[in-house]
């Protein structure tokens, strides 16, 4: 199986750009990982949340293949513990999932025909975080639960 993380915009934060890194090298050691960045729109002011959602919507759903699972990171997702999010995984990779793809909205979320393709959505937290901030909190928690099936000393419970 390979993990792709898609989200809108890049991440401006030097810091939080190296600590996404750091963890997107350690997870190469366990899965193909990929993080695809898709540009933010151009003249936002001029769209309302909901036509910014639709065109989000589109480039998103463009850079699905047809055999992709599809999970939204959405507040009103699953809550998982750490330990939950490595069975979690493990029985994607048992399901025989070519490609699992992330995926972090923009500002107002998904448009409805990102929610009907989803597979399913997760909630990191019932706080509100940054984009940017999910970024780094998913892909650690992807290396973390990597480490919890292996076994690794990385997670104390």
């Amino acid at each position: 199986m390979k993990i792709k993380l898609l989200a809108i915009g890049k991440t401006d934060d030097k810091n939080l750009h190296q600590l996404i890194e750091v963890y997107q090298k350690r997870l190469q050691h366990y899965i193909k990982f990929e993080l695809e960045l898709i540009p933010d729109i151009k003249n936002v002011k001029n769209l309302s949340e909901e036509q910014q959602k639709e065109k989000e919507g589109e480039l998103i759903l463009s850079k699905l293949q047809n055999t992709d699972q599809l999970i939204v990171l959405d507040d009103k997702g699953k809550h998982f513990t750490s330990m939950e999010f490595s069975e979690y995984l493990q029985k994607k990779m048992n399901a025989g999932i070519k490609q699992l793809v992330l995926v972090i909205g923009g500002p107002y979320g998904f448009s409805d025909a990102v929610y009907k393709k989803a597979t399913g959505k997760i909630s990191l937290s019932k706080m509100t975080f940054s984009h940017q901030m999910i970024r780094l909190f998913i892909v650690e928690q992807l290396y973390r639960g990597f480490t919890i099936l292996k076994n690794e000393p990385y997670h104390h419970e």
